[in-house]
């Protein structure tokens, strides 16, 4: 059975989460089941193996589930990028736009060098607003960002076009 099918098998739908109208994808099931976590990482390494990734950067913070499990497979740093106020000084920092307001992602300094080579981390690939922003404060650091990687993709929200912007390798290991 595909990874994808095992996937949507778990992941379960909650309508109306977090407002009315919205279809939350939760994946929460995933981590009762050790062997479908295995599959996962071995999955998502699968994608990047041999591609001289040196940091993973995760989003906070769905992000930091299976990113810091797939930078240790591929002997590469995991970088936390959080929401701003959440890491201690010294930081950077890149605002953006979501579809109701102003966000701003943050990571330490130091955590990427210039050279380092990148994939941005995160559960979902909704309207790529957050996956780009991650990406483009790898970009004033001086990484190449290399592509994203991603549990769930809603193709239908279309955020793959604002992500193509810092790189079009994108990889999802369902795709609804």
């Amino acid at each position: 059975m595909s990874i994808e099918t095992q996937l949507k098998a778990v992941i379960r739908e909650v309508p109306d989460f977090p407002i009315p109208g919205i279809n939350f994808k939760d994946i929460s099931p995933i981590f009762l089941d050790p062997l479908l976590m295995q599959d996962v990482i071995r999955a998502l390494v699968n994608e990047w193996q041999g591609k001289g990734i040196t940091k993973v950067i995760g989003i906070d913070s769905r992000g930091f589930l299976f990113g810091p499990q797939l930078a240790q497979e591929l002997g590469a740093g995991f970088v936390m990028v959080r929401k701003k106020g959440k890491l201690p000084p010294e930081t950077i920092s890149v605002s953006y736009s979501l579809e109701y307001g102003e966000a701003t992602l943050e990571s330490v300094v130091d955590s990427i060098q210039p050279g380092d080579k990148v994939i941005v981390h995160d559960d979902l690939l909704a309207t790529g607003g957050t996956a780009r922003a991650a990406a483009l404060l790898a970009q004033k650091l001086g990484a190449e960002v290399l592509g994203f990687s991603f549990l769930v993709h809603l193709s239908f929200l279309e955020g793959e076009a604002k992500v193509k912007e810092a790189s079009s390798n994108i990889h999802a290991l369902v795709t609804y």
